[in-house]
């Protein structure tokens, strides 16, 4: 069974809500400021195209618009397993991505109806006014991950995001910069390259951590996750044991067939209760329920866990 961290509201695990969360104030300070008529440069957005010298649109210098060497090197010795998905979101923290912009379609205006010299209107005997030109806005661009949630993609080259969809405008920011444009849109995945050879997720607490400029540890390595995971059990005499592991969705695949041990979109913790014998099929419903309400209490889990399964063993005599 899996689920994804949610208030007590008494529900099984994988139903409810997400938590409401609130953004600390040097990051609400910082998205207050952000989005309208211009990019995070303060250029205007009005007038610019994708041809010519207008192609570069971001404001990094001598930016060729190639992978960031840091970031490339931490998925390499992933695929080699010399490294691990804390590592490729640590060099993540202070690569340039491209955020896709695209034009959204506003409303039409409806202009005055035209007036002749002699006060008659014109040819419009209706009545009714002209219209005006479609007006476009620019918004960022969300997707629907597989279990409904907003995930915002961002792409580590030039040429993988035009790849995905041509007529977007490449904007270059730093990763935690895009973090920060995920939690304001309300988005709690960072997809890396959609549809190329490598897609990576970046999971919930791994995008507050880029947002805050904080370090990430995955919850299946964290010493402080396996620690509230026990105390939980406080008051469940029949759970003997609990153990974590790195959960089935943790892997994810390249284009090619190959599976490296990070960056997949499913469960990435693995929650093991070992249990004492003789408890029928109610009792153990009624036991992992309970859990489940007792870990959405729990802050610690509640903020570092993105999504779990739960195992049942039985403990040995």
């Amino acid at each position: 069974m899996s689920h994804t961290p949610e208030p007590d509201d008494g529900a099984q695990a994988g139903t409810g809500p997400a938590p409401v969360r609130h953004l600390p104030g040097h990051i609400a300070a910082a998205l207050a400021g952000a989005g309208g008529a211009t990019d995070s440069a303060g250029q205007p957005w009005a007038g610019r195209s994708l041809s010519g010298d207008d192609a570069t649109i971001h404001n990094f210098e001598d930016d060729d618009g190639t992978a960031d060497a840091g970031y490339l090197a931490a998925v390499a010795d992933l695929a080699a397993g010399t490294g691990d998905e804390a590592a490729v979101v640590t060099a993540l923290a202070t690569a340039r991505v491209f955020v896709p912009i695209v034009a959204q379609l506003a409303e039409e205006g409806e202009a005055a109806t035209p007036v002749h010299g002699d006060g008659l209107h014109g040819d419009d005997t209706h009545g009714d006014g002209l219209r005006s030109d479609k007006q476009a806005d620019m918004a960022l661009v969300t997707l629907k991950a597989p279990d409904g949630r907003t995930a915002m993609p961002v792409f580590t080259s030039a040429a993988s995001l035009q790849a995905w969809h041509p007529e977007a405008r490449p904007v270059a920011v730093y990763a935690a910069r895009a973090a920060l444009s995920a939690v304001a849109e309300g988005a709690e995945l960072l997809v890396l390259d959609p549809g190329s050879e490598l897609t990576f997720v970046v999971r919930r607490p791994a995008v507050w951590a880029l947002a805050q400029q904080q370090t990430w540890t995955p919850s299946y390595a964290d010493p402080e996750v396996a620690g509230a995971l026990g105390n939980s059990t406080v008051g469940f005499p029949a759970v003997r044991r609990v153990e974590i592991h790195p959960g089935g969705g943790v892997a994810s695949a390249t284009a090619d067939g190959r599976r490296l041990p990070g960056g997949g979109a499913g469960p990435e913790l693995r929650v093991v209760l070992y249990l004492e014998d003789g408890l029928d099929a109610a009792g153990v419903q009624s036991l992992v329920a309970g859990l489940n309400q007792a870990w959405a209490r729990n802050e610690i889990f509640a903020e570092r866990v993105d999504s779990i399964e739960v195992k049942l063993q039985r403990a040995a005599p």
